[in-house]
């Protein structure tokens, strides 16, 4: 769908962004991460028309449209990190205002409008002025207007920057929903948390290159298995904890990470079924467990692994 190679972005003898290649398929859910002053946002803009880069090049869809013209802006749909002011304008206005932009006709654009109001929970609001609305309930007006025109790409710069926790919920729930209507979008966000529960890869930038991207799932193992002694396993013990520990020091591929009153935890570089194997030996040897666990990676200790403990 997003196939960015070897952008440049370039400020006089300062460099936002340092030849990025990235590749984001059709369908993906995309979270785009990085400390403040990583080149995200210089990025976003230059994919949407906005910015013009200093070098490389950027196709959505299959197609190599110059950026900016109305063939590509068609491709995409833009939520911004700010919605704006309008005054004197109803909800309803100002899905007919945006509709008219994009020379749709009254009709479709009443129909489309109705569609997503309701996609978005704002149907209600039809007639309330936008500068009426809470925060969350702009965003949300603003991700419906970005869809009016049906686009292939859907980005969201910071969306749930300034919402409670309330709105960061619907928006989240509003994302996944889209998602699982097959559309392809990219989220730009400080909210580690929330977009390791609903993306589907990731990327990370820093100093304006990009560190990693791919898969969320298949980066976060990779990088629990980089880690200590691998894969991090919780082993809670009733009796024979000292056994355990002799035995875990003698095991090949073990390191001994903490040993507490009632649990041992060990770094293991090992597939699952190694993993059970282990249990098992220990549960024959006699010791007495409660219970175990595999510890998760998540991705502000991937962020922080990555970009030296700056702050997103």
């Amino acid at each position: 769908m997003l196939k960015i190679n070897d952008l440049t972005k370039n400020y006089g003898s300062f460099t936002a962004v340092n030849h990025l290649s990235l590749h984001i398929p059709e369908g993906e859910l995309f979270g785009f991460v990085g400390p403040n002053g990583a080149g995200k946002t210089t990025t976003i803009r230059i994919v949407c028309g906005l910015l013009k880069a200093s070098g490389g090049t950027v196709e959505i869809g299959g197609s190599k449209a110059a950026l900016g013209t109305k063939e590509m802006k068609r491709m995409i749909g833009y939520v911004p990190d700010f919605f704006g002011v309008y005054d004197n304008l109803k909800v309803k206005e100002y899905m007919d205002l945006y509709g008219s932009m994009y020379s749709m006709n009254s009709k479709e654009i009443a129909k489309l409008s109705d569609d997503l109001l309701e996609l978005v929970n704002l149907t209600d609001k039809k007639e309330f002025y936008v500068d009426t609305l809470s925060r969350g309930m702009k965003q949300r007006l603003c991700v419906a207007r970005a869809l009016l025109h049906n686009p292939r790409l859907l980005i969201l710069d910071e969306p749930n920057s300034g919402l409670d926790p309330r709105a960061r919920v619907e928006m989240k729930e509003l994302l996944k929903n889209l998602h699982s209507m097959g559309k392809t979008i990219i989220i730009s966000s400080h909210i580690l948390s929330e977009l390791s529960e609903m993306c589907s890869s990731i990327g990370i930038m820093d100093h304006g290159k990009l560190v990693t991207a791919g898969n969320m799932d298949t980066i976060m193992q990779g990088i629990m298995g980089d880690v200590s002694g691998g894969k991090k396993i919780h082993i809670r013990i009733s009796a024979g904890m000292e056994a355990a520990v002799r035995m875990m020091k003698e095991y090949p591929n073990v390191v001994v990470e903490s040993v507490r009153e009632n649990e041992l935890i060990i770094g293991y570089q090992a597939t699952d079924e190694e993993i059970s194997a282990l249990i098992g030996r220990l549960i024959q040897s006699q010791v007495v467990l409660t219970g175990f666990y595999q510890e998760e990676g998540n991705l502000e200790s991937l962020f922080m692994q990555l970009t030296g403990g700056e702050e997103a």
